[in-house]
């Protein structure tokens, strides 16, 4: 239990440090930071697949064409995830990206009753409605739509319930996924390269080094995020998620002093009210659940014979 605590609080708080590394890219486009991330996350997965001598699965995806379909598909949004993050950062709009992150849950709530037919509880319901209320209170405020947090929330939102109806694992998956966009990102880059419109070249050693670690960076945090999952509950997985955001949001105003007017605050405000009621329920269904079940074992064994 511990370790997956540790293992789940060290995947969150390295994406919600992400925004230092991106930011240390200066000068290096966000198209050219997604292509490096897309061409050494596959070097990277490659190298531990190697070391696990674990290739068996491919023989199974290779003659499963509906299932490579729908890894093209999750692996579209994830591309589409990580260049409007990327560019958001890039574009010192670290805050804006921060609510696409703290709203992506129950996002992905909603699509569950959308696409996979969940019911909600009341107050799960409650909690949609409070957020909804702080989105378009940001979009009367600002006068327009906070695009970016929702484009963030729908991307992950759309890629994680995808991945909840795929076949692989965390590992797995995300290799086909990376390798499915390996030739795209690999001509490209190539392209921007051979036509001398890169940055790569002349580049300083220190940010091309950072160019080659955007592999690691990428898939370590989702593999700690996978180890734990398996050995945590999935309500106390769910708290630990808005370490991320936080973190975000703390920099984007405290370290780069972004605009964080009391008209946005407000809006904030109700979504950290609804995430609050979300998650207040999810642990009060989920202790009551524990209950019922320890009740239930207790009186099999007042009633099993010895």
């Amino acid at each position: 239990m511990q370790l997956g605590i540790l293992y789940a609080l060290l995947a969150y708080v390295i994406w919600g440090l992400l925004p230092l590394y991106i930011k240390s890219l200066q000068g290096v486009a966000p198209v050219e930071i997604l292509l490096h991330r897309m061409v050494w996350s596959l070097v990277f997965l490659g190298a531990i697949l190697l070391w696990r001598r674990h290739f068996g699965w491919l023989r199974a995806v290779a003659g499963n064409p509906r299932l490579i379909a729908g890894f093209a598909a999750s692996a579209t949004l994830l591309c589409a995830n990580w260049f409007l993050y990327i560019w958001a950062v890039s574009a010192d709009r670290v805050v804006d990206a921060s609510l696409g992150y703290f709203i992506n849950p129950l996002f992905s709530v909603l699509l569950g009753v959308l696409f996979l037919h969940e019911r909600l509880r009341p107050g799960q319901w409650l909690s949609i409605a409070i957020a909804a209320a702080g989105v378009l209170w940001l979009t009367v405020t600002a006068g327009q739509l906070p695009w970016i947090a929702l484009g963030l929330a729908a991307s992950f939102g759309g890629y994680g319930l995808l991945r909840k109806t795929g076949a692989l694992g965390a590992l797995e998956g995300l290799s086909l996924e990376t390798l499915l966009l390996f030739p795209i990102a690999a001509v490209s880059l190539g392209t921007l390269v051979y036509t001398g419109h890169d940055t790569f070249r002349a580049a300083a050693p220190g940010t091309q080094v950072l160019l080659f670690l955007a592999g690691p960076i990428t898939a370590v945090p989702l593999l700690f995020f996978a180890a734990g999952a398996r050995r945590i509950p999935l309500s106390l997985l769910g708290l630990l998620q808005y370490t991320g955001p936080t973190l975000q949001l703390l920099l984007g105003i405290w370290l780069w002093h972004e605009p964080f007017p009391p008209q946005k605050q407000l809006g904030y405000a109700l979504i950290w009210i609804s995430l609050v009621i979300y998650a207040i329920e999810g642990l009060w269904i989920a202790r009551r659940t524990f209950a019922k079940t320890i009740n239930m074992t207790n009186e099999l064994d007042v009633e099993t014979p010895q």
